[in-house]
């Protein structure tokens, strides 16, 4: 007998709105100007930028490029980021991606349980889902960067999930956007849907998903057609 799904595992980057393109990138170019560097992240050089997981790590990884490694400046830079990407938020400068909020209602509706799971932090979580109660109202919780001591692609954000939900890999989904998501979540054993939004990668890495679609509302993506991808 085919396992009933019982809840959804949502990326919030990339996955519930474009927040990379339209959010971070912006908001870290913003900090870099506020700081009176010469730095900015055009699409290209960001989405080289994205393999990395984490905004403080992202500026490291940046810095480190440059041969101008300065932790506490990456720290400081994450910290004024993170209030340029809030802004952005509070303007509505950063919507859902099309198929988000009716999937996350009619899986409310049909008592999945959803929680979040991702590598942002919880404030830059809470200023995305503040622009948008009803959504927030889906999840009954967050795994956040705070939470683990591993990001993805390392499964540790996943596994504890799991371990929230009390429930076996094989009766949860995972919503991702980006091989790291898809490696991190296929290590929890979970099953999962790759929205492709700025991946412009080659199709070999995102082969071990489940399914693939440009975002939710292509079909769009419906509760029993997620069901039936369960091993």
């Amino acid at each position: 007998m085919m396992p009933r799904l019982q809840a959804l595992l949502w990326d919030v980057d990339g996955t519930l709105a474009d927040t990379e393109q339209q959010g971070h990138r912006p908001a870290f170019n913003a900090a870099f100007a506020a700081a009176g560097l010469p730095w900015h992240w055009d699409s290209s050089t960001y989405q080289r930028l994205l393999h990395t997981s984490g905004g403080r790590e992202r500026i490291l990884t940046w810095m480190d490029e440059l041969g101008q490694r300065d932790e506490d400046l990456a720290a400081e830079l994450h910290r004024s980021k993170q209030q340029h990407y809030r802004d952005r938020l509070s303007r509505g400068a950063v919507p859902l991606r099309p198929g988000v909020l009716a999937l996350a209602l009619n899986a409310a509706a049909a008592g999945l349980q959803q929680w979040i799971v991702t590598t942002s932090g919880r404030a830059a979580v809470a200023a995305l889902l503040q622009s948008t109660p009803e959504l927030e109202a889906c999840f009954a919780g967050w795994v956040c960067g705070e939470d683990v001591t591993r990001k993805k692609p390392d499964p540790e954000a996943y596994a504890m999930a799991l371990e929230h939900l009390k429930l076996p890999a094989s009766e949860v989904l995972a919503i991702e956007d980006s091989p790291q998501g898809l490696a991190a979540a296929r290590g929890a054993g979970l099953e999962v849907v790759i929205t492709t939004d700025n991946w412009s990668g080659g199709a070999a890495a995102l082969a071990e998903a489940a399914l693939v679609v440009e975002h939710l509302g292509q079909g769009p993506v419906t509760l029993q057609q997620l069901s039936a991808l369960l091993p």
